[in-house]
């Protein structure tokens, strides 16, 4: 348990080990304190799955979410692929943790590694010699079409920075430090909606990506 979380989650504690128990070690259960995006893992539950540790940052997707404020027209999300650190895919659900102004405070997150299943539906697939796509993770009818792209469950801020701009810059065929200045700024913008800079460190590991001064970061911001 982190130290130092909103006492509103409290309740919320327990219910880490009791959903993991249910599912079992192939599931991974997170609670979020989201006054502390940095720091925002308050609890955590069969963590081999992502290798987060309780103090970790809160994901690119939640940052996303925070930012946006898209958790005020619904109570949760279902069933939205997600990928940990070493690639593995996930069936990813989050709940959303409200105070009485509507505003979040926190997250309570499922991760289900679908690592075995997959494996299971390909010799299934294979044995009764079916034509089914075996190498794609199919997202189920509850995902909701905002998302985009997994959430990558990132163990620090660096990793979440790189993430985001992989998945910013992805139609580009060249490293992010050879962006042109306003492709640099473009980026920069679009990092901004999506809510990384709410981390702390978030402008000095951009800088350090895009080979450019935080100072130019700052600038990029402010275009």
């Amino acid at each position: 348990m982190g130290k130092g979380y909103n006492n509103a989650l409290k309740a919320y504690i327990p219910l880490v080990d009791f959903i993991a128990g249910i599912v079992g070690p192939n599931c991974e259960v997170v609670l979020h304190d989201c006054s502390n995006v940095d720091e925002s893992i308050t609890a955590i539950k069969n963590n081999h799955i992502s290798g987060r540790k309780v103090g970790g940052p809160l994901t690119d997707l939640g940052l996303k979410l925070l930012k946006e404020g898209s958790y005020k027209k619904k109570n949760f999300l279902l069933n939205y692929p997600g990928k940990s650190s070493d690639g593995r895919k996930l069936r990813s659900s989050t709940y959303f943790i409200k105070d009485e102004k509507n505003e979040l405070i926190g997250m309570l997150c499922i991760n289900i590694d679908l690592t075995d299943a997959l494996a299971a539906q390909k010799f299934i697939n294979g044995f009764i010699k079916t034509d089914g796509d075996n190498n794609n993770f199919r997202e189920s009818a509850g995902t909701e079409p905002f998302l985009g792209i997994p959430e990558n469950l990132s163990c620090s801020i660096d990793e979440i920075v790189y993430a985001t701009i992989d998945n910013t810059i992805s139609g580009l065929a060249i490293p992010p430090e050879r962006l042109s200045p306003d492709e640099k700024t473009a980026v920069v913008q679009q990092l901004n909606e999506k809510g990384v800079f709410l981390l702390k460190g978030a402008v000095a590991s951009v800088a350090k990506i895009l080979k450019v001064s935080e100072n130019t970061v700052y600038r990029y911001l402010n275009k």
